[in-house]
């Protein structure tokens, strides 16, 4: 038997398109298995970073591209808050 593994960023229209075709072609084939990796088994490391601040840059970025953003006037920081 042979492992072979291949790292697919399902975010990409190509992630999903390879990983639609794959499902179609190799489901229920006898002799072929889609295996999900476990922790570690890809290279990967465990973060460093908490959850709760992984989905509030997550949040930001999200944010970002709908431009809901707070400009900063370097002369009235304060009154750029509204908490002059």
């Amino acid at each position: 038997m042979t492992t072979i593994t291949i790292k697919i960023d399902e975010r990409t229209k190509a992630g999903k398109a390879f990983l639609a075709m794959s499902e179609a072609f190799f489901k229920g084939v006898e002799g072929i298995e889609i295996v999900e990796p476990t922790y570690g088994q890809v290279n990967e490391e465990p973060s460093i970073y908490s959850s709760e601040f992984v989905e509030k840059v997550k949040k930001a970025e999200e944010n970002i591209k709908k431009g809901e953003t707070t400009t900063l006037n370097p002369d009235d920081i304060w009154g750029s808050l509204g908490l002059k």
